[in-house]
């Protein structure tokens, strides 16, 4: 009942603020969790094209189970009753993540196919990744109506979390 009330209020279905909240979310973890473990991969000097190969793969792998924890969670969580597809539509809402890392598996498996050398595939996947998250935040600013200036501020905050993995990259290494 508070739903509809919410929705006569404003006039936007609830539906869709929930799509620009998922996608925003699971986009943004998708994003950081991909540069992440590329700088985990990358890190012990392992470049031969079928290390980039594996490497694509436990990024695939590691999105879905983070996909499958993360609307596992949510399912559990929700308070009330269940209906029949409720605990798929739990885990169908986290293809934000795994979309979100899909350009960063292509990056790995593209050097692992002979695309590019395998040993030149860090920095363009965390400039990938940074791209990707400013252009979720300006998206995401945008679509709530925001206007440009301040949309370029969150995507650049957005960003910011990328430049975080990148920097803790340099740090540790």
């Amino acid at each position: 009942m508070a739903d509809s009330t919410v929705e006569a209020a404003s006039g936007v279905p609830h539906r869709r603020h929930d799509t620009r909240e998922a996608v925003l979310f699971g986009g943004v973890y998708g994003a950081v969790l991909a540069s992440s473990l590329v700088a985990a991969l990358t890190q012990h000097g392992h470049s031969s094209a079928a290390s980039r190969r594996y490497d694509a793969l436990w990024v695939l792998v590691t999105a879905f189970a983070s996909a499958l924890a993360h609307g596992y969670a949510h399912y559990i969580a929700e308070r009330g009753p269940r209906r029949r597809w409720t605990s798929f539509r739990a885990l169908a809402n986290e293809w934000p993540l795994i979309a979100a890392v899909l350009p960063t598996v292509f990056v790995l498996a593209g050097a692992g196919w002979g695309w590019w050398p395998p040993t030149e595939v860090e920095e363009p996947a965390f400039l990938l990744n940074i791209a990707i998250l400013f252009t979720l935040g300006v998206i995401t600013a945008r679509g709530s109506r925001r206007h440009w200036s301040a949309a370029l501020l969150l995507g650049l905050g957005d960003a910011l979390l990328g430049v975080i993995v990148v920097v803790a990259n340099a740090l540790i290494k």
